[in-house]
């Protein structure tokens, strides 16, 4: 029984992880572009502003990509490196935990810099779909396809 739908079960991998990037990237695109140039001038990051841009561009595009399921072992490889980044510059100090309350106040919990353990399971997503291929219903699956029934 499992046989006749393994093929699909890249798919919500691919869609959760592809709509995530496709958010973030945007969002380095419009209102949060200042602040990420911000974050990014504060870690020491060579030409923040250019690489805001770089960066939101990989997540956007590869967000897409990884929701139509095209190119899925092409665009993990950049959207890894782009995790251990964030992992290695900005989430390990914080520990593993996503959830970092660092006290609490008079609306309740206080939370500080996220934790790598999302950003890790984004990577670990990633490397799945590379390893496994982005499954049905998708580009990669369909070029396949025309590729193995040649086209006449």
């Amino acid at each position: 029984m499992f046989d006749k739908w393994s093929s699909y079960a890249p798919l919500p991998l691919r869609l959760i992880l592809g709509f995530g990037f496709l958010f973030h990237g945007v969002f380095k695109f419009g209102s949060g572009h200042d602040g990420f140039v911000g974050m990014l001038t504060g870690i020491g990051v060579p030409a923040p502003g250019l690489m805001a841009y770089v960066v939101g561009l990989v997540e956007t595009l590869g967000g897409l990509a990884l929701i139509v399921g095209a190119f899925v072992a092409l665009v993990s490889l950049p959207l890894i490196i782009n995790m251990l980044v964030a992992i290695f510059t900005v989430h390990l100090p914080a520990g593993f935990n996503f959830m970092n309350m660092t006290g609490m106040g008079p609306d309740g919990p206080q939370f500080g810099m996220p934790g790598y353990e999302v950003p890790l399971l984004y990577a670990a997503g990633l490397a799945t779909l590379a390893l496994m291929g982005a499954g049905a219903l998708s580009v990669d699956e369909m070029r396949k396809g025309k590729s193995a029934g040649g086209d006449t």
